[in-house]
């Protein structure tokens, strides 16, 4: 019941948070931005509802129960949460799920952008393993986290690609 709870919970906040992306899109298309990554953002999307029916499927099939150190890591996931919410007020406007750049737009390096290029993807990276640990979904957590770290890989340097195109992003991450 706790884990049934728990994964609606995740669900409604996912869904909020594409309706907001959908939105903030709809806003930057306007303003003249520029999407990429387009080819990868559909198995992005499949890689983050698998980890959903693999979590679920895992959990219930091989009767995985909350794990005795689950105090630590939702813990851990409270904290990735208060870092999405941190994130997401960050870029205001600019926060979306898609790589969307406004040309000349300023840079955000306020909030966690102070201290990190990318810190929507460590917290995607912890809720990953933390949320598939808190239910003891061993399995889950060792795969998605692979496939996450190989999305990262293609993801972050066409990000990267994009606001150094259209913004003075190398003047502001410099060294980061």
């Amino acid at each position: 019941m706790i884990f049934a709870i728990f994964i609606i919970l995740i669900a409604i906040q996912r869904m909020f948070e594409l309706y907001i992306a959908k939105q903030n899109e709809k806003q930057l298309k306007a303003a003249g931005a520029v999407e990429y990554g387009e080819s990868h953002y559909s198995w992005m999307v499949l890689m983050h509802l698998s980890f959903f029916v693999f979590l679920i499927f895992e959990v219930t099939v091989l009767d995985r129960d909350v794990a005795g150190l689950w105090p630590i890591w939702l813990t851990l996931f409270l904290i990735a949460q208060s870092g999405r919410i941190w994130v997401i007020r960050s870029l205001g406007k600019h926060w979306n799920t898609k790589i969307i750049v406004v040309p000349d737009a300023e840079v955000v390096i306020n909030g966690p952008y102070k201290y990190f290029k990318h810190p929507n993807y460590i917290i995607v990276a912890t809720e990953i393993m933390v949320i598939s640990l808190l239910f003891n979904a061993y399995y889950t957590a060792i795969i998605f986290s692979l496939l996450n770290v190989w999305m990262m890989m293609v993801r972050i340097p066409l990000e990267e690609k994009a606001l150094k195109a259209h913004t003075e992003y190398s003047t502001f991450f410099k060294g980061k």
